[in-house]
Order: C-alpha cells, then sequence, then structure tokens
C-alpha cells in the first residue's frame, strides 16, 4: 500500500474564477460580482485556522487582466482600495499577516500605498498568511525574478556556476512563503492561467464548478478535508 501524507495542505492559493459570469446570471454588471467575490474573501480567510490553513494566497487581478473594458479594469482598481480600507482593522484584529504580490509599477500611487501600508500594519501578525497575488502572472514574476538575479552576478555578489532552482526562488515575489500544497480554481476552467507556475510544480490541483461567489466555507472545509486522501510522492516510486 503507498504512504499516504494523511495532514491537510498548510498552503492553499485560489484561482477566484466566475465573478462575471455570477452577475451575469443575476442580469447584474460585472462589477456586482466583483463585490459579492470580495465579500466570499472576508469569508475564506476566517475559515482557514479552523480547518489548519496557515496560508492562503488569492488572485486577484491578473498581468493579462489589464485587457478588459476600462469600465471593469477602474472599478476592479476601486474595490480593491475599498477592500483595503474596509477590511485593514478587521484584518489586524484577527491576525491575519498580509502581502501583496505582483509588479506594482502599472497600479496606482494611492493603491500602491494603501498595500504597503496594510502590510506594515499586520507585519507581526501570524495566525494566517494572506498573500494577495495584485497585477500578478507567473511569466513575469519569473522574469522579474531573473532580472534581479542577472544584476547580482554582474555586480560579481554571486558565482553563477552556483546558481540552481533553489537560487532563484529567493528571487521569486513569493520567497518568504512556502510553495502551495493546494492550487483551488472555481468556475468549472480547468486551467491554471499563469498562477504561481514556478511554486505549483508539486502542488495537487481542485478545479471546480462552483463560482467564486457561491464557494463556501463548507465547500472550502471539504476540498481541504479531501486533500489527506491524496497520494503524494514527489516524483518517488512506492516501495
Amino acid at each position: 500500500m503507498r504512504d499516504k501524507v494523511m495532514a491537510g495542505p498548510r498552503h492553499v492559493a485560489i484561482i477566484m474564477d466566475g465573478n462575471g459570469r455570477w452577475a451575469t446570471q443575476r442580469g447584474r454588471l460585472r462589477l456586482f460580482g466583483h463585490h459579492a467575490g470580495a465579500r466570499r474573501v472576508r469569508e475564506i480567510v476566517r475559515a482557514c485556522p479552523d480547518i489548519g490553513v496557515k496560508y492562503l494566497t488569492i488572485f486577484a487581478f491578473s498581468t493579462e487582466n489589464w485587457k478588459r473594458t476600462q469600465t471593469e479594469v477602474a472599478g476592479l482598481m476601486s474595490l480593491f482600495r475599498r477592500y483595503i480600507m474596509r477590511e485593514a482593522k478587521a484584518l489586524f484584529e484577527e491576525g491575519v499577516r498580509v502581502r501583496f504580490i505582483g509588479d506594482r509599477i502599472k497600479l496606482d500611487e494611492k493603491l500602491v500605498r494603501m498595500m504597503d501600508d496594510l502590510e506594515l500594519m499586520t507585519a507581526d501578525n501570524s495566525k494566517v498568511h494572506l498573500t494577495i497575488a495584485l497585477n500578478y502572472g507567473g511569466r513575469d514574476e519569473v522574469a522579474r525574478a531573473t532580472k534581479r538575479l542577472a544584476r547580482e552576478v554582474k555586480a560579481g555578489k554571486i558565482d553563477p556556476e552556483s546558481v540552481d532552482g533553489e537560487t532563484l526562488a529567493r528571487y521569486l515575489d513569493t520567497w518568504l512563503l512556502p510553495d502551495p500544497d493546494l492550487v483551488i480554481r472555481t468556475s468549472g476552467e480547468a486551467r491554471i492561467s499563469n498562477f504561481l507556475l514556478w511554486q505549483s510544480a508539486y502542488a495537487e490541483y481542485e478545479f471546480i464548478d462552483t463560482l467564486w461567489p457561491d464557494f463556501t466555507q463548507d465547500i472550502f472545509a471539504q476540498i481541504v478535508g479531501n486533500y489527506a486522501e491524496r497520494d503524494r510522492r514527489f516524483g518517488a516510486v512506492p516501495a
């Protein structure tokens, strides 16, 4: 019999898909769905301690999402600012540490200041580590990490012959975080959409039909519970 890792996932990453479709099904604008999705984030973060999830990473806005209509993009940026304003105090009081990953260059200065302030405010918290991927793309992250590493090599700080996978990982946005054990995508789409490409090399994936605004704490707990039944060998052959 193969040995199974009978522990739940320590780090769960979620591709929160389906907000727009959820709103369309109700005859509402797409932004209505995004607001509903933001409320769902609050519930899922609060559910983490009870089901043993220490790290939660959510995909809020990708580098490709700039292709959406100007109205939707502006609405999303406003939503991100509103989320930080409304949730900052509660996140701090509930022991949540917040980090943002992604390229901040294209984000407006006010939003970036709010992101910086929230990271600083929650820096000493450790009950749940919430990472929000904002203007994030996996390929973009690896490209930016490679540039930083190349500069260090050029400056003579790193021997190029010593560079390996662990070296590059230290230059990724997620260098302080463990790799995700489980990646969940909602809405019925079965693709990874350029999310945590490097970090998820050995993650388990769960693709579910539920649209993100309908993703409840009970569904989350069930998926996390089912994780313990998976056979994780990390490339090894069972004895």
